[in-house]
């Protein structure tokens, strides 16, 4: 394998996977996938989510300390996926478009800074939501934050025509849902939803059909 390959691939892991579980009096618990890459000498993770108990557990046993995160990434501003910001001080932090540091906000490219993940713009569930694109041994994962989610209990299927039709009755514009979904499945072999568990995706073929 030439280095050139070597330095586009991304080391990926799920710390967490993502929950939403009905509550019997009425709202929910909730937490999001929180996934971990290491790429061009940073670490960097995607929605720390809100059950910070059980995120600093996953770092610990991992030999990670909270200070060793480089950068943390938000698919979107909901609650239940950025609470846990509040256990890395230190780190920097970045949405679909800006880049902050402190009380600095600079914009940014198609790339999270300085790594080789792609930031993949997806509205619908909320008008600012965006996912990764991560290239590892051979496969590109989507980190897909709530692009795709279910409650606990849920079976979903899989294959296009059920993720296409994948209920989110929190989105704000299903259509654009809809249209995110196609372009990201385009390039996924490995899904990480917001909440439910990773699937690996094999039906892009048939996606010309839609």
């Amino acid at each position: 394998m030439e280095s050139s390959e070597v330095d586009q691939m991304a080391l990926i892991s799920v710390l967490a996977e993502g929950y939403v579980v009905t509550l019997a009096g009425g709202g929910f618990r909730a937490s999001p996938s929180t996934v971990l890459m290491e790429d061009s000498g940073r670490r960097v993770l995607a929605d720390p989510g809100a059950d910070g108990r059980s995120l600093s557990s996953a770092l610990f046993k991992r030999g990670l300390s909270p200070s060793e995160i480089d950068l943390v990434f938000i698919t979107h501003a909901h609650l239940d996926h950025l609470l846990n910001l509040r256990l890395f001080p230190d780190a920097e932090v970045c949405d679909g478009s800006f880049f902050y540091r402190g009380d600095e906000e600079i914009p940014y490219g198609r790339f999270l800074p300085d790594t080789e993940i792609e930031v993949l713009s997806t509205p619908g569930h909320t008008p600012e939501h965006s996912s990764l694109l991560v290239p590892s041994e051979g496969e590109t994962w989507l980190v897909a934050g709530d692009l795709f989610w279910w409650r606990d209990g849920a079976v979903p299927r899989t294959d296009i025509s059920g993720l296409l039709a994948l209920e989110d009755e929190l989105a704000t514009d299903p259509e654009a849902l809809r249209m995110s979904r196609i372009e990201a499945l385009r390039r996924a072999d490995v899904v990480v939803p917001g909440h439910g568990r990773p699937f690996r995706f094999e039906d892009r073929p048939l996606m010309v059909t839609f």
